[in-house]
């Protein structure tokens, strides 16, 4: 009987310091999560009903807003900024562009790659606190590389080479000071961010991780929101969500037909959601280290995945959800029952000390991942509930292929980018 041998190779300093950071990084984040979700634990099922009904009611009357020609080969990916202003398209030309929202003019071409764009991916802080002359966007391509990029500048600020294959997607992490990119070659790899943060300095390539795991290539990649874990798919069919603090594959998810092409992590920290091209999205739990939900959502290839992640200065779907410019009967302890009175938010210090076993209504169904956008090779963007995994809204890009959809922070529009070189905007009616 042969046994089997595991070989492990030494990490660098940098490596160890890096882990060393994202545990201090993550750990309060995790920790605020969890005690939000204790409380929003407690709400009245009354509550959290009525506030489904009004999101999900709005989301129903988006309609096609605008389409616009983006390039003269297909879009493969579509990024919202995090203030919701601009969209990143990123082309098989291997360009990358710019285009205000609404107006969808174009506001910076980048020439990006010599090849194709895999992926796009905005700095956590870009367009809100970081500086335009900084990184603000990174780019993969089929060039094998890694660009970042300012807002001010049409040249790189650096570019990070190693993969031997073509790039596909790449991600920020949450802190914004590393970025994660998949390959053909079939590995993932970590790269410090500030490597691009000072111009006309010569700074080395920081890839702190070169990680292997996947028998094909690996074709998507995404961090939790707590930036603890990150999870890798390839065209392996399979997934690993890898621990950043140890190095340890958290949970391996097996059970798509083909390869995985699209992957998000919920806000909740514990869910993940796949698209694959079997046609079906699985929603992960690792929890339980299961699939907990297969959505039969395409008739072809799912090509992108992604939750709802609203501003933190405020959205449309959180002002419902708080019942801005609705009215709302309290029914704490019975007190109010047919009253009725204006709903205003509460700071979450003010719940504490209150009984845990009563329900609270100063507490609000929580907007961030509530809903999940796919979008799918047989030309169709659609909207899901993120509780019981069903159809709210689809919506036909009527451009053939959709290679990648995003909805903006402040709720306001869906894009997709398309094989037939144009982009869409999706917007509520009225």
């Amino acid at each position: 009987m042969r046994s089997m041998i595991e070989f492990y190779t030494e990490g660098s300093l940098e490596l160890l310091e890096a882990r060393r950071k994202i545990a201090e990084y993550s750990l309060p984040r995790a920790q605020l999560r969890v005690t939000q979700q204790r409380e929003e634990s407690r709400l009245p099922l009354g509550k959290i009903i009525d506030t489904r009904k009004r999101v999900f009611g709005e989301i129903k009357k988006f309609a096609t807003y605008g389409s616009q020609i983006g390039d003269e080969r297909p879009i493969s990916q579509v990024r919202f900024s995090p203030n919701g202003k601009l969209l990143a398209t990123g082309s098989w030309s291997g360009s990358v562009k710019l285009w205000n929202v609404p107006a969808c003019d174009l506001a910076k071409p980048y020439r990006a790659h010599g090849d194709r764009v895999g992926g796009v991916a905005w700095h956590p802080q870009a367009t809100l606190s970081q500086s335009p002359d900084t990184v603000n966007i990174a780019t993969g391509g089929a060039d094998l590389e890694v660009s970042l990029w300012s807002l001010n500048s049409d040249k790189a600020l650096h570019t990070l080479k190693g993969h031997a294959d073509r790039v596909c997607r790449i991600a920020f992490h949450p802190s914004g000071q590393y970025i994660a990119s998949a390959s053909y070659d079939g590995s993932w790899r970590l790269w410090d961010a500030s490597t691009g943060q000072s111009t006309g300095l010569h700074v080395p390539d920081r890839q702190l991780l070169f990680q292997e795991g996947h028998s094909k290539e690996v074709y998507t990649v995404q961090f939790q929101d707590d930036g603890a874990l990150v999870a890798s798919g390839g065209l392996d069919a399979i997934g690993r969500v890898w621990d950043l603090r140890t190095g340890r594959t958290a949970m391996v998810l097996d059970g798509h037909g083909q390869g995985i092409y699209g992957m998000d992590f919920s806000p909740n920290g514990y869910q993940i959601a796949t698209g694959s091209g079997d046609n079906t999205i699985r929603i992960w739990d690792m929890r339980s280290l299961r699939a907990l939900y297969t959505i039969g959502a395409h008739t072809s290839i799912v090509s992108d995945v992604s939750f709802y992640r609203p501003l933190a200065t405020g959205d449309i779907f959180t002002d419902i959800a708080r019942g801005v410019g609705y009215v709302d009967v309290k029914m704490e302890n019975g007190d109010n029952e047919g009253k009725m009175e204006e709903d205003k938010p509460v700071p979450m210090e003010e719940t504490e000390g209150k009984d845990p076993s009563k329900p609270l209504s100063n507490v609000h169904l929580p907007v961030p991942g509530l809903f999940l956008v796919s979008s799918g090779y047989d030309g169709m963007v659609k909207v899901w509930s993120a509780d019981d995994w069903q159809l709210v809204k689809a919506m036909s890009a009527d451009a053939g292929k959709v290679m990648s959809a995003d909805i903006s922070p402040d709720g306001q529009f869906i894009a997709s980018g398309s094989w037939n070189r144009s982009y869409q905007l999706f917007s509520i009616e009225g």
